[in-house]
């Protein structure tokens, strides 16, 4: 489950005199359970359909967030042999085109081991935790700077997911 400790009908009030690197984990996964919750529950066409003059999606928006993991977290902090961190706004945006292969379960699948790898991977590193990353910049980055940067891009995405779900089905809302 994305929400860690976090009753999504309690929201983030559980957390709020936790330490720094609570707080910033249940932020990020309280935005994490959101986009997927935007993404659960619709149809293969409703999910991949263009309802706004982008190439934006509610399947292209978890697809996204799920290379925004893998490139922040697993591909920086504990790279794979092979696996690179992707620093082109080329590859960000391709990383919304959709295939025959994303379908709503399997994209929600990758998303949320996605997460599952991402939080393992933190959890090895204290937030001063310093590494360098592609973009000339950025230069070096903390974990927290990671986290941060994390919890503002998922929530972003988040709200553009609940915009397109509102256009799809009228639901609205984090839950």
């Amino acid at each position: 489950m994305l929400t860690r400790n976090v009753d999504p009908t309690v929201g983030l009030v559980q957390v709020r005199t936790d330490s720094e690197r609570a707080v910033l984990e249940s932020f990020l996964d309280f935005h994490r359970g959101v986009a997927l919750r935007k993404l659960r529950g619709l149809s293969e066409t409703d999910a991949a359909r263009r309802l706004v003059p982008s190439t934006t999606t509610v399947a292209g928006l978890v697809k996204h967030l799920t290379l925004v993991e893998r490139n922040w977290f697993s591909a920086l902090l504990d790279p794979r042999a092979g696996e690179v961190v992707l620093a082109t706004a080329e590859s960000a945006l391709a990383s919304f085109t959709l295939t025959d292969e994303d379908t709503v379960e399997r994209l929600a699948t990758a998303y949320e081991a996605e997460c599952v790898r991402s939080r393992t991977v933190a959890a090895r590193f204290d937030l001063d935790h310093v590494v360098p990353q592609p973009q000339p910049q950025l230069g070096e980055v903390s974990l927290r700077w990671i986290l941060v940067h994390m919890i503002q891009e998922t929530a972003r995405h988040a709200g553009h997911a609940d915009i397109l779900r509102e256009l799809t089905d009228g639901s609205t809302g984090a839950f």
